[in-house]
């Protein structure tokens, strides 16, 4: 585990242990460090901005309600994104009760170090990505939650399995899955090569 994780492990412990006391300065600490993860995460899983962010509410409020329920030794990050994932699974099934395994019928950078200084390739590349971010915007939730989670989250799949509550091999079949659909659908949009 490297320095900064530890940390933040540190941290998340103790404003926590303020939370629990009462104390929202702890809550102030958890959301500066949790708040654009859970938000971002939110947004891909719900594909809907407002949802997102009504979710978004509900999930600080409901973690500063089960805030002892959290295991200090264990990573803050996972625990909320569970809080959330279970939230919006269940708002899913509220006002969207078609299934959230199938829906009805990487970009290069353009900042920082490995950017594209062409304008005319970075608009291509803008252009490609947010085609991309439309795929994956028509793709069921639970895929595009598992492709969140692995690829711009970053969790290993030992990870996703912990937050999801499903067995290593169901998510390594359901990454699998979202991705050939993911797939189907980028090549339904267009030829390969506009998306090389």
């Amino acid at each position: 585990v490297s320095q900064v994780a530890e940390a933040t492990l540190g941290l998340d412990r103790d404003d926590a242990a303020r939370l629990r006391k009462g104390d929202l300065t702890g809550l102030d600490g958890l959301m500066g460090r949790h708040q654009n993860r859970l938000l971002r995460y939110l947004r891909r899983l719900l594909g809907d901005e407002t949802m997102a962010e009504d979710v978004f509410q509900q999930t600080w409020m409901r973690a500063t309600e089960r805030i002892r329920r959290y295991d200090a030794s264990r990573p803050f990050g996972p625990w909320l994104l569970t809080v959330g994932r279970n939230l919006a699974l269940d708002h899913l099934r509220r006002y969207r009760p078609e299934s959230l395994d199938e829906k009805a019928e990487p970009a290069a950078p353009t900042e920082g170090p490995g950017a594209i200084e062409d304008p005319f390739a970075r608009v291509s590349a803008r252009e490609r990505r947010e085609r991309l971010e439309a795929v994956l915007d028509e793709l069921a939730p639970h895929d595009r939650e598992v492709l969140s989670l692995r690829f711009e989250e970053e969790l290993s799949l030992k990870e996703i399995a912990a937050l999801a509550a499903a067995p290593l091999p169901t998510v390594k079949a359901r990454l699998y899955r979202a991705m050939a659909r993911l797939r189907a659908r980028v090549l339904e949009r267009g030829a390969r090569e506009e998306w090389a």
